[in-house]
């Protein structure tokens, strides 16, 4: 008996080609922007990063400083950028204005965000170059606010007195919370004040208001990789910027910090010999270089550790890196150009950039 064909059957096998054929080139194409987050770290402006991963919401939330050309709002604060993939990013709002009356004339520098007893607060380093120190320099300092809401609003605490002694230049100041749960700030001393900058710390109550007298931590010139800056008066100066503190999988406590070497400003790493916030700090030299710097380490949702600097140091855009935790210290594994937007990464080490 002859076998007799279906008429349906080369037609099945037409359109099973052509759907894999969608399939395929679907899968290959760059991933759309959604429609309320039209910015790439390339259009933001981004000095001094920090990224809060918000795991409740699947929500990045990226902090800096206003800019009024991004958010159309001229006040001196902080304004947040928001994203669910770390590469598309949502017109940026302001999530802190620092009130009328304040003490502060400028500023706003390195905000971050942490939790803390169940809310939110906001570290910002602010100035006033006409309040003149006693002993050098002039006002600068973190002030704190709070929030119930990751992205603000952000309400000053103690009407926006420093943490740290008010005759003491600081700023950059970072929250760090010991084994014990014991908060600290840790903060860079400014060498406009102290000619060699340092990395201080002072203990905490609950409250986030001081419990004790400040301590230092290091020296910049500690480091063999910083190079002062000569000054026009004659002085060389060495600069500590951006503290933040991690502990490793296998607990030893690091510090990301920043300073100049040979090419620009430097991303560096520090390591608690004793793996308390005292030290002693020994360093452990450049993490990335090429005029980048000031970062912070977090999870991303998929659990790797990243982290993002600006670059480079005036007109800064965001740069990721994936990091390795390696157990006694972090390391780079690459910058991730297909987030980041950069159309010729460098290498870590300025010798092999491309």
């Amino acid at each position: 008996m002859a076998t007799i064909l279906r008429p349906d059957r080369p037609m099945r096998a037409l359109l099973g080609a052509l759907l894999l054929l969608t399939l395929t080139l679907t899968a290959a194409a760059p991933a759309r922007p959604v429609a309320d987050a039209p910015f790439q770290m390339p259009d933001m402006h981004l000095h001094d990063p920090w990224i809060v991963a918000d795991k409740a919401s699947g929500i990045y939330y990226l902090f800096t400083r206003n800019e009024a050309v991004m958010t159309g709002d001229r006040q001196l604060g902080i304004m947040v950028y928001a994203s669910r993939d770390l590469k598309h990013w949502s017109k940026p709002k302001l999530a802190f204005a620092l009130p009328p009356g304040t003490w502060a004339k400028a500023g706003s520098w390195a905000p971050e965000v942490h939790g803390w007893r169940g809310r939110h607060y906001l570290f910002a380093t602010f100035h006033d170059e006409d309040a003149k120190l006693p002993v050098k320099g002039y006002r600068r300092a973190t002030v704190l606010a709070v929030s119930d809401k990751i992205d603000g609003p952000y309400v000053l605490v103690r009407n926006g007195e420093p943490i740290v002694p008010k005759d003491q230049m600081t700023l950059d100041g970072t929250l760090y919370v010991d084994p014990a749960g014991k908060p600290w700030l840790v903060y860079a001393h400014e060498w406009i004040q102290t000619t060699i900058g340092m990395i201080e710390a002072i203990p905490l109550k609950d409250d986030l208001s001081p419990a004790g007298e400040p301590k230092m931590l290091f020296r910049a010139d500690e480091a063999d990789w910083a190079v002062g800056q000569k000054q026009p008066n004659g002085d060389l100066v060495y600069v500590t910027d951006g503290p933040e503190l991690f502990r490793t999988n296998g607990g030893t406590l690091l510090m990301l910090w920043s300073s100049y070497g040979k090419a620009g400003y430097v991303q560096a790493l520090a390591r608690s010999r004793s793996g308390e916030v005292e030290g002693p700090w020994e360093q452990l030299g450049p993490l990335v270089e090429r005029d980048s710097g000031h970062g912070m380490l977090f999870h991303a949702f998929d659990g790797r550790l990243m982290m993002i600097v600006h670059r480079p140091f005036t007109d800064a855009r965001g740069k990721l890196y994936e990091m390795r935790d390696a157990g006694d210290r972090v390391e780079v594994v690459r910058e991730i150009t297909e987030l980041d937007g950069e159309r010729c990464p460098t290498h870590p080490n300025p010798k092999k950039a491309c």
